[in-house]
C-alpha cells in the first residue's frame, strides 16, 4: 500500500515529525535500522521523552508502522533522513549514518519523490554527498524527483513547542524542489519559511546554535572571572535581564550537552577550516571554554572541600541530575559525564541521583542513589549538576553538608556555594 512518507531514522527528531503527519491525516512508514526501537514501537512502546506509549498507540491507529524493511522506501511519495549526525573521532563530522540511509533511498528512489534531509550538518552535504548518490542511478534532481533540506528544530521537553508550531525551514535544490518540501511540511506545521536554496538551510540550522554556543560560553567565561571578584553572576544577569530590549539572558553551568549546542557549531569550523583554511575562531574559542566547564566545577569542588578541612581524595559526592537538560531522560553529551570521570580520577567516591535514569552506563563506577535528600546527607558535597522539576532545591540543601549549585537555583545559605 502506497504511503505518504517514510521517515528514515525514529528517534527524538523523526518521531514527533510522523506524529503531526499522522494528526493531518498522513499514512506515515517509520524507518529503523534497530529491530528493537521498531519492534517496540510496533507493540506501542516510547523510547523518546516527547512521546508516551499512548501516544505511540494513536500513532499506530492512525496507520503508523515502523519497519526494517529498506525496500518499503518505495511506496512512498515522500522520503524525510532524521539520522544523527555525531563527531567523528578526529572531531570532524560524521556522516556515516546519513551517507547510509541516502544509500538506501537510492536504491529505491522513484520518479516524482521528494527526498529530504533533516539531520544537522555542514553547509553543501545535500548537494554534494546526497543528491550524487541520489542521481547515480540516472535519475536527476530538480527535474525527476525533489531533493530538499529541511533542518530539525525538536527541543526535547519544550511543552510550548512542537514539531507544529516551530516554524519549519525548507531550502530546495531548485525553486521547485522548494514547493515540493514547503507543499509537504505546510500540510501539517504551521509556518513555513524558505530559503534561498539548501546550503542557506543548512546554514540556517548552524547560526542558530552556534549563537547559543557562543552566548553561554561568555556566561561561562564570566562565571570564573565573577568568582575571583567577589561578583554574583546570577545577580548581574538578573539585572541585566530587566532591559526590554537588546539583550538575551543565558547562563553559566557545568558545561553544555545534548545533540545541538556541543556538536553542530564545530560542523561549521571544520567546513570553514577545509574550505576555506582559517578558522572560526569564535566558535573553536567558545567550544574550548564549555568544554572545560566540567574541569573547573571539579576545581571548585575541591577548593569547597578544602575549606571544609577536607580532600577531594576520598570525599563522598554526590551529583543531582546527570541528564544534559531538566525534566528529560536524554543523556547525549551530558556534561555530568566528564564531570563524574574527573572527581573518580581524583579519588573522589561518586554517586548519582536522577529521577529520569535508572541505570547510567556512562559512568558504571558511580552508585545510584535512590533516596536524594539522604544521599545529601551522606555526601561531603552535593553538586546541582541539572535542576530536575522533581528536586526540592531547599530541602536538599537543607539535608546537605555542603551545597554547590551549578543552575542557580538555590536562595542561599551557608552551605550553598554558587558557580
Amino acid at each position: 500500500m502506497a504511503v505518504d512518507a517514510v521517515i528514515i531514522g525514529l528517534g527524538y527528531v523523526g518521531l514527533p515529525l510522523a506524529q503531526e503527519a499522522i494528526r493531518a491525516g498522513q499514512k506515515v512508514l517509520g524507518l529503523d535500522i534497530h529491530p528493537g526501537v521498531v519492534q517496540a514501537l510496533n507493540e506501542g512502546r516510547s523510547h523518546v521523552d516527547d512521546l508516551d506509549d499512548a501516544a505511540i498507540a494513536q500513532m499506530r491507529e492512525g496507520g503508523f508502522e515502523a519497519t526494517t524493511d529498506e525496500t518499503r522506501i518505495a511506496e512512498a511519495s515522500t522520503v524525510v533522513i532524521c539520522v544523527p549526525t555525531p563527531l567523528s573521532s578526529e572531531g570532524g563530522p560524521d556522516l556515516r549514518a546519513v551517507e547510509s540511509a541516502v544509500d538506501a533511498v537510492a536504491r529505491n528512489l522513484r520518479p516524482g519523490m521528494l527526498v529530504v534531509l533533516e539531520s544537522t550538518t555542514y553547509p553543501g552535504t545535500t548537494d554534494e554527498v546526497v543528491r550524487p548518490k541520489l542521481e547515480a542511478g540516472g535519475l536527476v534532481a530538480g527535474q525527476d524527483f525533489h531533493l530538499a533540506f529541511s533542518p530539525e528544530r525538536i527541543d526535547p521537553g519544550n511543552k510550548d513547542f512542537g514539531a507544529k508550531n516551530t516554524p519549519k525551514v525548507v531550502g530546495g535544490h531548485t525553486p521547485a524542489c522548494s514547493d515540493a518540501a514547503a507543499a509537504f511540511y505546510g500540510a501539517f506545521v504551521d509556518t513555513v519559511v524558505r530559503t534561498k536554496g539548501t546550503r542557506e538551510a543548512e546554514t540556517a540550522k548552524l547560526l542558530e546554535n552556534t549563537y547559543r554556543h557562543i552566548n553561554i560560553a561568555l556566561v561561562n567565561e564570566m562565571s570564573r572571572f565573577c568568582h575571583e571578584l567577589g561578583i554574583d553572576l546570577w545577580d548581574v544577569i538578573t539585572a541585566a535581564s530587566s532591559k526590554p530590549f537588546g539583550f538575551q539572558a543565558f547562563y553559566p553551568g557545568p558545561g553544555v550537552g545534548g545533540h545541538c549546542i556541543p556538536i553542530d557549531p564545530n560542523y561549521l569550523s571544520h567546513n570553514v577550516r577545509a574550505r576555506l583554511g582559517y578558522p572560526f575562531r569564535f566558535v573553536e574559542l567558545a567550544q574550548e571554554i564549555n568544554a572545560g566547564m566540567p574541569a573547573y566545577v571539579v576545581s571548585r569542588a575541591q577548593d569547597i572541600l578544602n575549606t571544609a578541612g577536607k580532600a577531594l581524595n576520598g570525599s563522598n559526592v554526590l551529583l543531582l541530575g546527570v541528564t544534559y537538560k531538566p525534566n528529560i531522560a536524554d543523556q547525549r553529551e551530558s556534561p555530568a559525564v566528564p564531570l563524574a570521570r574527573l572527581l573518580a580520577a581524583k579519588g573522589a567516591v561518586v554517586s548519582f541521583h536522577d529521577p529520569h535514569v535508572q541505570d547510567w552506563h556512562a559512568v558504571p563506577e558511580a552508585t545510584k542513589a535512590t533516596d536524594a535528600a539522604q544521599a545529601a546527607g551522606e555526601a561531603d558535597l552535593t553538586i546541582l549538576v541539572q535542576n530536575h522539576g522533581d528536586y526540592d532545591v531547599e530541602e536538599l540543601v537543607a539535608a546537605s553538608r555542603s551545597f554547590f549549585d551549578t543552575r542557580g537555583a538555590a536562595a542561599g545559605g551557608e552551605k550553598v556555594v554558587r558557580l
